[in-house]
């Protein structure tokens, strides 16, 4: 089999990124990189800073990530989009005009005999459990506020999101997320270790969202990945067939 790739938290159009058609460009690079390696690419959510589709009308930009993407689907290499925390209001015109696999629940699935369990992360995270981020998310999927929403003009909506979400990317230490919080703490590796519990053939739960890199073994024949991002750390997982391993993209040097 080729390979399968998983990334995600690329955030592009992020107003807190500098440079952010190089940031683009990067992501780019490596999905050419890869394209005729690859059997499936599962972008596991948040690939856009803020995403909001009107019935008519798209967010602006992101041009050459988009047509990269329906590039790859249409060499037929399966393309799965998870809806993360800033791009889950996404409708259907990524499946429509680019061919992806939309998923906006975790999905377990076999590949090349292992069991994965693949999911963005929040709201499965620990410490997602906090009464004002569960406020936060109510609101963000009430379909009312939506329908709401949808009546401003996207001028004004969409930079009110993108303003949102710069904000809350500044308002954290040099713009990044906390660190590591140890396997006793870390949101997302307690919810594995409980999931096990009922779900002890999954192999290899990937999630995206903490924007920190791990790769750490659960018992014996599970492993948990989360997957860094595309702001610092360029990181990506390759499965093989086999193995599953994590690396960083580094143009002109690295070989995805």
């Amino acid at each position: 089999m080729k390979n399968i790739y998983f990334l995600s938290d690329a955030h592009l159009g992020s107003r807190a990124i500098e440079h952010s058609r190089t940031h683009e460009r990067r992501l780019v690079n490596f999905l050419d990189s890869i394209k005729h390696k690859a059997e499936a690419i599962y972008l596991l959510g948040d690939m856009f800073d803020f995403w909001y589709e009107f019935k008519l009308v798209v967010p602006k930009g992101y041009t050459r990530f988009l047509g990269k993407i329906s590039e790859l689907t249409d060499m037929g290499v399966e393309v799965h989009y998870f809806v993360g925390n800033h791009d889950m209001w996404c409708g259907d015109y990524l499946e429509k005009e680019c061919g992806v696999i939309l998923h906006r629940e975790p999905q377990t699935c076999e590949i090349g005999g292992k069991v994965f369990y693949m999911a963005h992360g929040d709201g499965l995270d620990y410490a997602d459990r906090h009464w004002k981020v569960r406020l936060i998310q109510t609101i963000f999927h009430s379909e009312t506020l939506q329908r709401l929403f949808s009546m401003l003009h996207p001028r004004w909506s969409v930079d009110f999101g993108l303003e949102w979400a710069k904000h809350s990317r500044l308002k954290r230490i040099d713009g990044k997320e906390p660190p590591y919080q140890g396997e006793d703490k870390e949101g997302l590796v307690l919810y594995a270790k409980d999931y096990l519990k009922d779900y002890p053939e999954i192999n290899y739960f990937i999630f995206g969202h903490r924007h920190i890199e791990l790769d750490l073994m659960l018992t014996r024949d599970s492993r948990i990945l989360i997957l860094g991002d595309w702001i610092n750390s360029f990181s990506y997982a390759t499965f093989d067939g086999e193995n599953i391993f994590m690396d960083q993209f580094i143009e002109g040097v690295t070989q995805p």
